[in-house]
C-alpha cells in the first residue's frame, strides 16, 4: 500500500492516478500526518467489489448449508442436468 501526503494528490494528480492504475493497490492519502481516504483505480475497485459479491454468495450458500438445506455433488448435478436435456429432447 502506498502513502502520499494531501498536497500530492492536489499538486500530482496524474502521477497519484498512474501509481494506482499501475500497482492496482489502493493508495492512502493522509492529511496533516492521518489517514485521511483511500484512492483505487477503477478497474482494482470493480475487481474487489466482484469478490466482494462472490464471496457473499459463498457466505450465504454456507449459512444456508449449515441451517440443513440440502446439498449435491457435481456428480449428482451433471446427472440431474443430463435427465432435464433428455427430457427436453423428447
Amino acid at each position: 500500500m502506498n502513502i502520499k501526503p494531501s498536497t500530492t494528490l492536489r499538486n500530482e494528480y496524474s502521477k497519484i492516478a498512474e501509481l494506482a492504475k499501475v500497482t492496482g493497490e489502493p493508495i492512502v492519502i493522509t492529511n496533516k500526518g492521518e489517514a485521511d481516504l483511500v484512492v483505487l483505480s477503477v478497474d482494482a475497485f470493480e475487481e474487489r467489489e466482484k469478490m466482494f459479491r462472490h464471496r457473499d454468495k459463498v457466505y450465504k450458500a454456507e449459512v444456508a448449508r449449515l441451517n440443513g438445506m440440502p446439498t449435491y455433488t457435481q456428480e449428482q448435478i451433471h446427472a440431474e442436468l443430463e435427465a432435464l436435456y433428455a427430457a427436453a429432447d423428447k
